[in-house]
């Protein structure tokens, strides 16, 4: 048994209005609002947002999502760039923009805490790098996957896609441009699972409420040595594994989980 998370208060609309930050519960709710497909801006302050859980202690999982039921994210915001258009921008600001996007998606990969993608819609072009860059996805059945940039002349995120659908997927639909649905997202193993749209908030809470009652030193240590592990071969991968087992097993949570384990109650968690 695991002590159910208390409740840390709630926010709204933090900082830019086309992202909203809700927190309740230790769990963290960042919405995607720019209408009609919730089109990625450059200015949205999501890294802030994410980066921030480090240092909450109410704070304990994140659900990302779009508002609506049309679109999770449908890529970058095409009507800014045609009102830019005919404009000649500073020196510079195509690679800082481009330096912007990799680091909201490394953002995601990074955050102290597991984050849940509730793909409510299309996630397309940077929506389906910001969708491969979150734990696990649990999908509606509206929502579709893509890349379809090589429609007008551009490349797309490959490699953030790479992440979470097989090479076949992932070269069918960046050399086509089109979409995978959510069924076959399914199949490829790219989302946990497909619900109906009114209900995928209420399973993505479920699933953060279960992540929330777990070990907050925890939970973090798994997120960031799966990180590490990714990309390393098992032999040394497994023995970075046993290292961070050490550390955890040496803090007062971790005793706690065991005696509460043995007296068959539920953990109270400190922290340390």
């Amino acid at each position: 048994m695991v002590a159910a998370p208390q409740s840390a208060g709630r926010e709204r609309g933090t900082s830019m209005s086309q992202l909203h930050l809700e927190v309740a519960d230790h769990i963290a709710v960042i919405t995607m609002d720019n209408p009609p497909v919730n089109a990625m801006d450059r200015d949205w302050n999501m890294i802030e947002m994410l980066d921030s859980f480090a240092d909450r202690d109410d704070v304990r999982v994140c659900i990302l999502t779009g508002a609506g039921t049309r679109a999770f994210c449908a890529g970058a915001d095409v009507k800014r760039g045609a009102r830019e258009a005919g404009t000649t921008p500073p020196p510079g600001t195509r690679l800082a923009t481009s330096r912007a996007a990799r680091e909201r998606y490394n953002a995601l990969v990074e955050c102290a805490v597991p984050v849940i993608g509730a793909i409510n819609g299309h996630a397309l072009g940077a929506g389906m790098a910001l969708a491969a860059c979150c734990d696990f996805l649990i999908a509606s059945e509206n929502a579709t996957f893509g890349l379809p940039e090589v429609n007008v002349g551009l490349l797309g995120g490959a490699s953030q896609m790479g992440r979470v659908f097989p090479t076949g997927w992932l070269r069918w639909a960046n050399m086509t441009g089109q979409r995978i649905n959510a069924q076959q997202a399914l199949m490829a193993g790219a989302v946990i699972r497909v619900v109906p749209p009114e209900q995928l908030m209420d399973e993505a809470m479920a699933e953060a409420r279960v992540i929330a009652s777990k070990m907050p030193l925890g939970v973090q240590m798994v997120k960031s040595t799966l990180n590490v592990i990714e990309n390393t071969d098992i032999k040394n991968g497994y023995r970075y594994e046993q290292t961070q087992t050490a550390i955890l097993s040496k803090t007062e949570d971790s005793a706690e989980a065991k005696r509460a384990f043995a007296e068959k109650r539920q953990p109270v968690w400190k922290g340390r």
